[in-house]
């Protein structure tokens, strides 16, 4: 009986941890310079979805990026993710991902602010 429960606890956690990806997001301005203390939000739009047995399933991941630029991710599942980058003195960015490999990176260039103008 006890070697079924480990090769069934064995099975649910192969299954669980094939569809997720961990994800690295680096942020650069035009020049190719890290854009420090972003704030990156990641909500997972779309995607295969695996029973968790009652426990609550993240959507949404908001965090900052480091002086490198880059924001790191806990293992998320695999399907269309939505990230948004919001940073200081940079136009504001977001885009639809689709995610289907174990490990990604993406990279995003952050355009400078546009010059305001007025219809008067």
């Amino acid at each position: 009986m006890r070697k079924l429960l480990v090769l069934l606890v064995c099975a649910v956690v192969t299954l669980a941890g094939a569809d997720t990806t961990k994800l690295q997001i680096v942020v650069t301005n035009q020049a190719g310079k890290p854009v420090d203390n972003a704030s990156v939000i990641v909500k997972f739009v779309a995607g295969r979805s695996k029973t968790k047995f009652g426990a609550n399933i993240r959507t949404e991941w908001d965090m900052k990026t480091n002086q490198e630029g880059v924001a790191k991710l806990p293992s998320i599942p695999q399907g269309k993710i939505l990230v948004q980058i919001i940073a200081k003195n940079y136009q504001t960015f977001g885009e639809t991902f689709d995610v289907d490999e174990e490990n990604k990176t993406i990279d995003i260039k952050l355009n400078p602010p546009q010059q305001q103008y007025t219809v008067h």
